[in-house]
């Protein structure tokens, strides 16, 4: 893969190539499965299936059962981090992130919940909630029940609510495993991972969660660093690093922020038809997101829609439905007119994804008119 070094100027399709091989969607990878995981620091996870698909669409011989293992043996969790969005992360990255993110957790959960949560200190609620999370898992609303009578005007979804931020909390298996429904019951880290999260945040922790994210997501913006963690004060950070850092600039003038050895494949390499699950950080994971979404259809981003990426951005949105067979039917929808070579090239990926779905029953893929 060529890379150029020291250009001035990125456009959105040198910017999206980079997003895509780093993102590894340029091609599939061959690294298991924890490792694809640390490497983007984490897969968004509020719908419990999708973490599947964008797996399956990065690595080369990803099977449900790999990541299933790595849930069941408590090495990857699901976990409230960045944006205060569920996210599956390492373990170890749960442990050392937590506390990074807890101020920014704790102030979203004031900003959404406080009006409705009146005479509720935070700190006695969280001292209330934590041992009954760690006695066995649970629902969030169940706990805001059994802590409830000492707020009788707080609704109890809103107490528990507010628990997942004041908390530190992973969702436990089976919720999260391969085709499986669950309830989303939570435990305390420490009853889930035997260790307390670590103290801090330390500014190494920071400065490494920077660094990581450029690796993956790279070049970025501040903004873009910003809107994808959900945190403050990191000018501070990006301070400290700065004389470790590469810069260039994107059309728009913005300055581009990037790891030195950061891939930049050349800007005219061919991109594969990808399927991205819903709300993929290859997509939110930036302020800017005209690198793969156009933006007129940025607000799609934030309703759930899957998308199709064709040539590197976002050409079609995608849905399923499930077959009496057993099997999985793709639908494509596509948000611009696709050239008869693309239509079958989404084709042919979409009906792999329907027999991945599908649990290896072949299904059809249709691409709309």
């Amino acid at each position: 893969m060529g890379a150029r070094r020291g250009a001035e100027v990125l456009d959105r399709r040198a910017l999206g190539r980079a997003t895509l091989a780093r993102q590894l969607l340029l091609r599939r990878d061959g690294r298991g499965v924890l490792d694809a995981v640390g490497h983007l620091v984490g897969l968004q996870a509020q719908e419990p299936q999708e973490p599947f698909v964008g797996l399956w669409s990065r690595l080369t011989a990803f099977r449900p059962a790999g990541l299933d293992d790595l849930l069941e043996s408590r090495r990857v969790v699901r976990t409230l981090l960045m944006r205060r969005t569920l996210h599956l992360v390492t373990a170890g990255d749960c442990l050392r992130l937590r506390p990074v993110h807890r101020s920014m957790l704790v102030a979203r959960a004031r900003g959404t919940l406080g009006r409705r949560l009146p005479g509720v200190e935070f700190g006695e609620l969280a001292a209330a909630g934590e041992p009954r999370f760690a006695e066995a898992p649970r629902l969030l609303s169940e706990v805001g029940r059994l802590v409830g009578d000492r707020w009788p005007d707080a609704a109890a979804r809103d107490l528990g609510d507010a628990l997942s931020s004041l908390v530190p909390l992973v969702q436990v298996p089976p919720r999260g495993l391969w085709r499986q429904r669950a309830p989303a019951r939570n435990t305390t880290v420490r009853a889930w991972l035997g260790r307390d999260v670590e103290d801090g945040p330390p500014d190494d922790v920071l400065d490494d969660l920077v660094l990581r994210y450029l690796r993956a997501y790279g070049p970025a913006a501040t903004a873009d660093l910003r809107s994808w963690s959900g945190l403050g004060g990191l000018p501070a950070v990006v301070a400290r690093l700065r004389p470790r850092l590469r810069t260039s600039r994107d059309e728009r003038g913005r300055e581009l922020l990037d790891v030195p050895d950061g891939l930049l494949p050349d800007r005219d390499e061919p991109a594969p038809v990808r399927f991205l699950p819903a709300f993929d950080n290859a997509v939110l994971g930036y302020d800017d997101r005209s690198r793969l979404i156009a933006d007129e259809h940025r607000g799609l981003s934030v309703t759930g829609a899957r998308f199709v990426l064709v040539d590197g951005t976002v050409a079609a949105t995608w849905t399923t439905r499930d077959r009496d067979d057993g099997g999985v039917a793709v639908t494509v929808q596509p948000l611009r007119r696709l050239t008869p070579a693309e239509r079958d090239d989404v084709e042919a990926e979409g009906t792999a994804l329907a027999a991945f779905l599908g649990d290896g029953v072949p299904g059809p893929a249709e691409v709309t008119r």
